[in-house]
């Protein structure tokens, strides 16, 4: 695995917390780039992986490859101590990432997957069936497995179980993602007895992520009261019901690993003993989606810029137009899941249009000192998203206290891939 990016020590200054200086300065170092581009600031991106760190309190964390999508990422936040492992988000990914000599030696699949390519290619490599474990929460999972290659015909497939974090709020009903539907300790014993017993598969670990708490930002007063009150208490539902569960577990196997968390629960995660890993992904790269968190605050590591190339109301109007900007983040559509303009400051979207495919309009006093050629920078709403848009990152280093270009990482995009 190679380590493009030194990351051994987190900056001695933090920079990106002045905007007026710090988007300028990136400005200044890609002033011969033609946009659209992403940028990664090496200096933000280490800080942010010491950040991380710092909260987990030594407990390891899994990278959750979603949230990142470029390779040369992955292989060097992994060469700082502390992390262990990947969380891939599909099958084909997952064996791509372990594969060869240079290949991961343990990935976990976040989600079932019902790829028979993938399965059937997975069974038939002893390597890969060492490195890559599976995600199940139902019997029909296992079946899939067994009526593309059955198990005599293969190595043993390492198993993970999911558990489901949702917490059930006695009057607003089911709070967080819909995702196992196992959620019970007798359930989850249950299944793993039953795979204990079936031949070409071994249990090695059980998954609980907390979604709620993970993704749900909690600043403020108001709903951000309501809803740290929601998280304490999701935390500590969890805390009990996820204990029992793995407990149970235990009884029937040797588990290798619990894995629970994300980038917004590290610290209640880690005060959950059962919990032997916690997983964390959006944290590295900082999007606008995890501003609004009381506990913590990452730094703007990834962002991408746009030209202007229209003034549709002439020389003195307050709109332009960048070329693109319509990269809208999955989830609930809302204006929450659009990017956020961030220099220069006071552009806002235009109501009736929107973030556009090919063209955005933008609206705000700014925009009167902007001429076509000129840029505007934006932050996606989630963190491995806008590796799907461009083929690389271009790497920034501010450390000297200039800005200067110092490389660039192919994403999966550039690499070929397209996972999901």
């Amino acid at each position: 695995m190679s380590s493009p990016i030194d990351l051994t020590s987190p900056p001695a200054t933090t920079p990106w917390r002045d905007p007026a200086s710090w988007w300028p300065r990136l400005t200044e170092a890609t002033a011969d780039l033609d946009p659209p581009f992403g940028v990664l600031s090496v200096d933000a991106l280490a800080w942010n992986t010491h950040d991380l760190l710092r909260r987990a309190n030594g407990l390891p964390i899994r990278v959750a490859s979603k949230s990142v999508r470029v390779r040369g990422v992955l292989d060097s936040v992994l060469a700082v101590p502390g992390y262990a492992g990947v969380l891939a988000y599909t099958l084909p990914e997952a064996l791509w990432l372990a594969a060869g000599d240079r290949g991961h030696r343990d990935v976990v699949v976040a989600y079932p997957s019902a790829d028979r390519g993938a399965l059937r290619a997975l069974a038939q490599s002893e390597e890969l069936t060492s490195r890559v474990t599976i995600m199940v929460d139902d019997v029909a999972q296992l079946d899939l497995m067994d009526s593309v290659v059955a198990p005599a015909n293969r190595p043993e497939v390492r198993v993970c179980l999911e558990l489901d974090a949702a917490y059930r709020h006695p009057v607003l009903g089911h709070i967080g993602v819909r995702r196992s539907p196992v959620r019970e300790a007798h359930e989850l014993q249950r299944l793993a007895t039953v795979v204990g017993a079936r031949d070409g598969f071994r249990l090695v670990g059980v998954m609980a992520y907390e979604a709620q708490i993970a993704g749900r930002g909690n600043a403020g007063g108001g709903m951000g009261r309501v809803m740290r009150a929601i998280q304490q208490a999701s935390a500590t539902e969890l805390a009990e019901r996820r204990g029992a569960a793995v407990a149970a577990v235990r009884r029937v196997a040797d588990l290798e690993f619990v894995n629970g968390g994300g980038t917004g629960s590290i610290e209640s995660t880690h005060a959950d003993g059962s919990v032997t890993e916690v997983a964390a992904g959006s944290g590295l790269f900082g999007p606008h989606l995890f501003d609004g968190y009381e506990h913590f605050q990452p730094a703007p590591a990834a962002s991408f810029a746009l030209s202007v190339v229209r003034r549709p109301t002439g020389p003195d109007g307050d709109i332009v137009t960048v070329l693109g900007g319509g990269w809208i983040a999955s989830g609930a559509p809302g204006a929450s899941r659009m990017p956020e303009f961030i220099w220069p400051q006071g552009l806002s979207y235009l109501g009736r249009e929107g973030a556009g495919e090919v063209q955005t309009p933008l609206q705000g006093d700014a925009a009167r000192r902007l001429r076509v050629g000129d840029r505007v920078w934006a932050r996606h709403t989630k963190a491995g998203e806008l590796s799907e848009h461009v083929n690389e990152l271009v790497l920034v280093s501010t450390a000297d206290g200039g800005a200067a270009v110092v490389g660039s990482v192919p994403t999966y995009r550039g690499e070929g891939k397209a996972f999901l």
